[in-house]
Parts: structure tokens; sequence; C-alpha cells
């Protein structure tokens, strides 16, 4: 048997695609809840504890430095135990933790529970991309990834209307107990209903492959194997970080790594400050947690019509597209003054930057083979976490000497365009 089998056709998704793919979805929903729930009730911790916005600045930059070391080295753990155990193993750490994070006496304590949260964040995302893409009819993967990681942004509105509904009335540290519980019950879930992939199945042949291909395939309604292929001798390969710098992936890598990088800072800029500058222009405080509710909206709409455009018009051309918008809309943003004028420049630029930003996602998993996909993915999300570390600290630093908000908004509107640049100037080609 040939060793570009296609496991997954354009014929009719099955049911054990559209689980798993669902499974994944609510995956990157208690993500996007996991990390902005901290930016939601960074104001009730500051005010307890005293907190200046630079130090806070830290505390959000403590989750992203998280997300990074769980994306660069643990994710890449999915190429060798599979994805579905890595999905299993964040899910527990991330759960626990934010849990955990209730019961915090000090800043400290905050951080240090706010990296481990992010390294099950980090290693989600990019386990998530990855099976999403493996499961993915290949002319709907564009399409079946954002909308996957579209999951992101709708966790974060949802969490931030429990924030608005529940901390007045009963503080912040039962936010992160609701949390908690509500990502550690769906154990289960994943457990008895996630498929692992089939593509990692075949090209790595773990213990009991055969057995666990054929299980899934008649789940598939697909005709069972008698036996496994052979490897190659590149399938046998040991898969390292060295391996997204061969030749015909270097450059390519290295744009990849830039474009997200910049999206990144730019992006955790936003939904970490929104709430807060939201709350300087002299809005209420549960109005400044709705903005950040309508960027997430603005963010999933965007994310869809990405997938769309994209699976139409092609991924560089739409991010580009996206990502050149929304530094417009920044720029044009002290244009603006009243709080409706205000929200509605948000809820955009979420359309545009989420937009574009989750088609890097689409990007790195289709640049990538399957042997090294989790470790590509979670390469590129990590090293593009250095960004959300600094784009945070930075607005942290600016907001402190006091810079207006459309004066920080057109500041963060230079990286989007770099970013822009950087995908344009990208590439792909078929990998198997």
């Amino acid at each position: 048997m040939a060793a570009n089998f296609q496991f997954i056709s354009n014929s009719k998704p099955t049911l054990l695609q559209l689980t798993t793919v669902s499974i994944c979805f609510l995956m990157n929903m208690l993500d996007g809840t996991n990390v902005m729930i901290i930016s939601y009730t960074a104001p009730a911790i500051a005010k307890e504890w005293t907190i200046n916005p630079q130090l806070m600045g830290f505390v959000f930059s403590a989750g992203l430095l998280g997300m990074a070391i769980g994306a660069m080295f643990l994710a890449p753990y999915a190429d060798k135990i599979g994805r579905y155990a890595m999905v299993l193993i964040s899910v527990v750490l991330m759960g626990a933790t934010i849990f955990s994070t209730a019961y915090v006496q000090n800043a400290v304590q905050l951080i240090l529970l706010r990296i481990l949260s992010g390294f099950g964040i980090g290693a989600m995302l990019a386990s998530t991309a990855t099976l999403t893409s493996e499961y993915a009819p290949p002319k709907l993967k564009t399409l079946w990834v954002s909308l996957v990681m579209g999951g992101y942004p709708i966790g974060a509105v949802l969490s931030g209307l429990v924030v608005a509904s529940f901390l007045p009335a009963y503080g912040w540290r039962l936010v992160f107990e609701l949390a908690g519980v509500a990502t550690l019950i769906t154990i289960p879930l994943i457990i008895f209903f996630l498929g692992e992939s089939l593509d990692f199945l075949f090209k790595t042949q773990p213990l009991n492959a055969l057995k666990r291909i054929n299980l899934l395939m008649k789940k598939m309604r697909m005709p069972l194997l008698a036996e496994l292929p052979v490897l190659t001798a590149d399938d046998k390969q040991k898969n390292t970080v060295s391996s997204l710098m061969v030749p015909q992936l270097k450059w390519a890598t290295l744009k990849l790594w830039l474009g997200i990088f910049m999206c990144f800072a730019t992006l955790y800029f936003l939904t970490s400050w929104i709430p807060k500058l939201a709350a300087i222009t002299g809005m209420s405080v549960s109005l400044a947690i709705y903005a950040g509710t309508i960027f997430n909206l603005g963010a999933f709409a965007g994310i869809v019509t990405q997938g769309f455009l994209s699976a139409k018009f092609g991924l560089l051309k739409t991010i580009t597209s996206f990502l050149f918008f929304t530094a417009l809309l920044m720029i044009s943003f002290s244009f603006f003054s009243r709080p409706a004028g205000i929200l509605i420049m948000i809820g955009l630029i979420g359309f545009g930057i989420q937009g574009g930003f989750v088609g890097l996602y689409s990007l790195a998993a289709d640049l990538y083979p399957t042997k090294i996909r989790a470790t590509g993915v979670g390469w590129a999300i990590g090293l593009g976490r250095a960004g959300a570390i600094i784009g945070p600290i930075a607005g942290g630093t600016l907001i402190t000497a006091g810079m207006h908000m459309s004066a920080t908004f057109t500041v963060f509107s230079v990286p989007l365009l770099v970013g822009a640049a950087a995908t344009w100037f990208n590439s792909t080609t078929e990998k198997g």
C-alpha cells in the first residue's frame, strides 16, 4: 500500500470526523475562557491587592510565557504520543491550575499558576489545530481549522458574560472556580469520543497501530486494512525541531514565525488591555467588560469569514488583507470618542485581527508534513508567544506613562503591517 494513502476524502463527513472536530472546538472554547478570564477579572484583582498596571502586565505575560513553553516543548510530544493523549494531558493541566487560581493569596502565586495553566493552553491550541487539519476533508481543511480555532473567541465571549454577571456579586475567585470545573468536566468527552489522528497512526505506527486504525476506519465506514504498509526511510527519521529548517521549509518557517510573532504582539495587547483601556475612557466596569465581549464576537465573525474567503481566494491573500485592514482601523481609532463608536471599532478590530491571525494556524498546519506537524504548529505558536509576552508588558508600560488609548492603538498597528508583509511573501507546497 502506498505511503501517501489518503484516509480522509472529500465525501460527506462521518460522525467520527464531526465529533472529533466538535470536541476540538470545545477545547478551544475552554482555551479562550481560561486565557481571557484574567483580563476580565484584572480590575477586581488589581483593586483588591493594589496592583499597578505595569505589574498587572507581568501577570498577563506570565500566562503567555507558560503558553509559549507549552506550545514549544509540550505540544511536540503529540508527534510522539499522539494528538489524543496530548489533548487529554492539556485539559487536565488547564482545569486543575485554573481552579486552583481561585485560592491564590498574592501576585507571586497568581503568576506561578498562570504559567502552569499556560502550559496546557499552549499545548492544547497546537494539538487541536493539528488534529483538525488531519480530520478535515482536503478541500475544507482551511475552513475547518478556522472554525475550530473560532472556539477561542466564543469561549472568551462566554467568559465575559459570566464575569459581568457573577463578578460584582460574588467576586473574582468564584469565576476561576467555575472555569476550572467547566474545564475538568470535559475529560469524559475526550476519553470516550475523541478520535486519534489516522495520519498519525499510519505514519508513526505505534503499538497496536493496526488495531487502532481499523477501529477508527470502521467508525468511518471505510474498508479495513489487512496489514500496515512498510514505512519509508524518511518516515523512520527522528522528528526534531531541526526538521523545520530543512532547505525546502526553512524560509517559509522563518516568515511564518515573523508573521505570527508580530500578530501575537498586537493581539495580546488588545485582549489583555481592552477592558482596562475602555474603563479609562470613562465607561462603567460592566460596559468595559462588554467591550472585550464585543471584541471577541467580532473575532468569531472574522474567523468564520476568513475561513470561507481563504477557501475561495487562498490563505495568503486573505490573511494579508485582514491584517492590513485591521492596521488601518487601529490607526483611525483616534477619530472615535463616544462609547458607541469605540465599541463598534473594537468589534471591527476583533473581526480583522482574529480573522487574519487564525489564518496563520491554517498556514502552519498546511506547511508541515504529518510527522512534524504538531512540532511545526507548536513552535510557530510558541515563538509567536514571545510577541504575546512583549505586547502586554509594552502596553502596560505605555499606559503607565500616560499614553492615550488611541496612541497606543497606532503604535500596535505597526506589528500588524509587518506581519501582513511577512505573510504575503510566504508560500506553501503540498506535503505528505
